[in-house]
């Protein structure tokens, strides 16, 4: 569905480019930016690499385990089946570890493990469950506290406001994840069978 939309935001803004006689800046763009996106990548690389290598080694060393104890409490609140039947805590624990950080590349893979898991011992396998739609809406919406992937962005770009973005960047994401968990729990409790 995205791509669909990128193709015809694409065709009419090439469409347009025509009309108005602005056709050689595009070919001109398209090389400028296929270089940008290269050295971008590249940049990232090394930030993506160093982060989801420190949460291998933290799963492998035990951290997250006890990092999922120390974080129970909270997140049984969060996540009231999964917690209370032990099903994905480590997932879901480094997960969230994983969005605090700002590295919801390394994110992505713990949360369709924690998914598959919570999946296995759902009844009706054609839903979700609540717990597997707030892990989804989480993982969009989660908190973060050191955004990483901003910044390293911001800085391979060399922008001048980077740090600085810090303190708007909790402000907006601890709203987003608030309101993404009371309206998980609303539309759950209207909307939901489990």
């Amino acid at each position: 569905m995205l791509g669909k939309c990128f193709g015809v935001i694409s065709c009419i803004s090439i469409l347009y480019s025509f009309f108005v006689g602005t056709a050689s800046n595009i070919s001109e763009a398209i090389i400028s930016s296929a270089s940008k996106s290269v050295s971008l990548v590249i940049s990232l690389m090394g930030s993506m690499a160093l982060w989801n290598g420190i949460l291998n080694v933290l799963k492998d060393c035990g951290v997250i385990k006890k990092l999922s104890n120390l974080l129970k409490p909270i997140l049984k609140l969060v996540f009231p089946s999964s917690f209370k039947n032990d099903i994905a805590t480590e997932e879901i624990t480094a997960c969230i570890s994983a969005n605090l950080l700002g590295i919801s590349n390394a994110a992505t893979p713990l949360a369709l493990s924690a998914i598959k898991k919570m999946n296995e011992r759902n009844p009706d396998k054609s839903s979700a469950t609540a717990d597997m739609i707030m892990l989804a809406v989480l993982g969009c919406s989660c908190f973060n506290f050191l955004p990483t992937t901003i910044l390293a962005i911001r800085n391979a770009f060399s922008a001048e406001i980077t740090y600085q973005l810090i303190v708007p960047i909790w402000i907006c994401s601890g709203m987003c994840m608030i309101l993404g968990i009371l309206l998980c729990r609303i539309l759950g409790k209207l909307y939901g069978k489990n």
